[in-house]
């Protein structure tokens, strides 16, 4: 593979809207694969600041085999200072390399592509740990771009919500989400909570998409034993509940590094034995959970994720003529 492409966000934006549903598929399936050992995916990698301690950038180096095997690099930014500016957040690129030369052959806006993998990774967990639930009522707390983009995949997948809250730390940003429910999902009953201990103990779904440094949801909150809880943000939730509870991950011990919840009790308890299992291990029906305690799903996010939908939207750009190739970025291929 000799010539490089550029695949820009608007396509890719366009790519996941278009098939959801394809995108979900492909997480569940490399879930299964990286289960069953056909995947690399080695720790993430931080790049922290001094003088900037609640930013960073982020290297997640993965390779995805099978049929179309591709390895690759999600290069990603975290910067929350930017919301207060009006800028997202989160920030990124994804570069494919290909699995027989090494030779990298595309470049892709990648924050539309780590947003719908999480969302994805959400949305597969509500269809596997809740099947055959209609949640009365569901929590976003967070209203920034991955709540918005979970909510997307939800409604795409024809979750039927009853009651919608929503809990931010800026009152304005719960309202403009909450809006956005009622508009574009047609969630009419969607509004902001400002009680976020209230909210807590009547929602039957809960989706944690914030950028708390620090755990705060403690045993001080009631929580109940039929409550779904997606720990996307990872590290909004005190060792103390979840030791109490079901926590499944999608793997362990890439969930357990970084101080996310998940790796807080660990150190907090010195044990592993909170961990029910995988979201592999449930598909696959290896772990039968029970309503005798909340669960709570913590995806620390892998980033043969990031490959498998990346490699979609490159194969769909090329075959729509949409990729944009740059001639000459290898000004010279032969060795003599």
């Amino acid at each position: 593979m000799t010539s490089f492409h550029v695949v820009d966000g608007t396509l890719t934006q366009e790519v996941i809207a278009a098939a959801p549903a394809k995108i979900l598929e492909l997480v569940r399936d490399t879930y299964l694969a990286h289960s069953l050992g056909r995947t690399v995916n080695p720790n993430s990698y931080f790049l922290r600041f001094p003088d900037k301690p609640s930013c960073r950038i982020i290297a997640l180096p993965a390779h995805l085999g099978g049929e179309q095997p591709v390895s690759g690099l999600k290069w990603i930014a975290s910067y929350p200072p930017n919301v207060e500016q009006n800028l997202q957040r989160a920030s990124a690129v994804l570069i494919l390399n290909d699995a027989e030369t090494g030779y990298p052959f595309a470049c892709l806006e990648a924050s539309q592509i780590s947003a719908a993998r999480t969302a994805a990774s959400a949305a597969l967990a509500v269809e596997t740990l809740q099947p055959g639930e209609r949640p009365r009522t569901v929590l976003f707390v967070g209203a920034g771009v991955i709540g918005r983009t979970v909510s997307n995949f939800l409604a795409a997948r024809g979750l039927a919500v009853g009651d919608c809250l929503v809990h931010d730390h800026v009152d304005a940003y719960a309202d403009n989400f909450a809006s956005y429910l009622r508009e574009t999902h047609g969630w009419t009953s969607a509004q902001r909570a400002d009680d976020i201990d209230s909210a807590l103990a009547m929602a039957d779904l809960v989706i944690l998409a914030t950028t708390a440094p620090a755990p705060w949801l403690s045993d001080e909150q009631t929580l109940r034993p039929d409550q779904l809880i997606l720990n996307l943000s990872l590290r909004d939730i005190h060792p103390t509940v979840m030791i109490k509870c079901h926590n499944i991950l999608d793997d362990v011990d890439h969930c357990l590094t970084a101080q996310t919840s998940p790796h807080l009790t660990e150190l907090e308890y010195g044990t592993r034995d909170f961990i029910t299992g995988t979201l592999a291990d449930v598909l696959r029906g290896e772990v039968t959970l029970h309503q005798d305690r909340t669960t709570i799903f913590s995806p620390f996010g892998l980033g043969v994720l990031d490959l498998a939908v990346g490699a979609h939207i490159y194969r769909t750009a090329l075959e729509q003529g949409r990729a944009t190739e740059i001639p000459g970025f290898f000004p010279e291929l032969s060795r003599w």
